[in-house]
């Protein structure tokens, strides 16, 4: 019998976040907590990319808004922004219908099923958003997830020495940058500001979350994502995934999925005309299976849609482990006639 890492039991839910769980964007709050007007930030944002292209330089214009995040901090609109300060914006986040409640109540419905808990079938939320990492666990649905992939700011960042610092003499710190380097200022300490980019996800690297969750390298250190590994040997198959979103963003996770065995869905809010444009676009285009509003209340054809998908994955890996079984074992011997 092949001797295989995981028994390949999980579901996964992955979520977008802006749009797909909250309407607008998580840093409506952070431009309300310093008074600065939302629309002008953003239309700054969308002419960042020609404006430093006059200069020679390319940009990614995907995130090229973290840095604006950082200009702003570093001229005084955003003054003391750190990222204690954008988790406790994170409690401010109000999500769309029947959320966070859904999270745990599609996971019970899997996990406390008599016929899944015979083969322990699981069922994990994740979170993979270009939106801001803290704010994302200061928000009330933080508890329910598994597990999030979002942008990370960096308050101290390593001197030069750094490494050194703990050595007898701490060769190679400058004098003057030995104390700092030998003794960091944590995150989200008073008084720090967020000064650096430590991760961003664009629209291409969400991809990366999708092989990471697939793999287990999320959970497990000794995991690279680019390892080679064979498919029977991955924690999460990406026909036990469904993913989640809002929009065209989304398109190259939705492709990664469809093309792999995946469930795609994506929601648009009620009564928004544009964003109902949006999706039944991406359903014609085929990049997703199924789209509707963005209400997660029982009841809601999004509620039903999720839960039914989710159950049909959670009979799919049933079979496979009965039929598993079944090939194991001989027939029992019987008296000859």
């Amino acid at each position: 019998m092949p001797n295989t890492p995981f028994a390949q039991n999980i579901i996964a839910l992955i979520w977008d976040f802006d749009k797909t769980l909250i309407p607008g964007n998580m840093q409506a709050p952070l431009f309300k907590k310093f008074g600065v007007d939302e629309p002008s930030f953003w239309r700054e944002v969308q002419q960042l990319e020609t404006y430093y292209l006059r200069r020679g330089i390319r940009v990614n214009k995907e995130t090229v808004y973290l840095n604006h995040v950082l200009t702003y901090v570093r001229e005084g609109v955003f003054k003391g922004l750190n990222n204690r300060m954008l988790e406790e914006l994170g409690r401010e986040l109000t999500f769309y219908p029947g959320l966070p409640e859904f999270f745990p109540k599609i996971k019970a419905l899997i996990e406390e099923d008599e016929r899944y808990k015979l083969f322990d079938i699981k069922l994990e939320h994740y979170i993979v958003s270009t939106g801001f990492a803290a704010m994302i666990r200061g928000s009330a649905i933080a508890r329910y997830v598994d597990g999030i992939w979002g942008c990370e700011f960096i308050e101290e960042p390593a001197r030069p020495g750094f490494a050194s610092a703990g050595g007898a003499d701490g060769a190679g710190v400058r004098e003057s940058g030995a104390a700092e380097a030998a003794a960091p200022v944590a995150d989200g300490v008073q008084g720090s500001e967020i000064t650096q980019i430590g991760y961003a996800i664009d629209n291409t690297s969400k991809t990366r979350a999708l092989f990471e969750i697939n793999k287990g390298a999320n959970k497990y250190a000794d995991i690279d994502v680019n390892s080679k590994m064979d498919e029977a040997d991955r924690r999460v198959p990406f026909e036990h995934m469904i993913y989640i979103a809002d929009g065209p963003s989304d398109v190259p996770a939705f492709s990664i999925l469809n093309k792999s065995g995946g469930r795609t869905y994506a929601v648009y809010p009620k009564g928004d005309m544009h964003a109902f444009r949006q999706v039944d676009m991406l359903r014609r285009d085929e990049r997703i299976q199924m789209f509707g509003e963005a209400d997660y209340q029982e009841g809601s054809q999004t509620y039903m849609w999720l839960v039914l998908q989710a159950k049909q994955i959670a009979d799919s890996i049933v079979k496979k482990k009965e039929q598993a079984i079944q090939a194991s074992v001989s027939q029992p011997p019987t008296h000859l006639i």
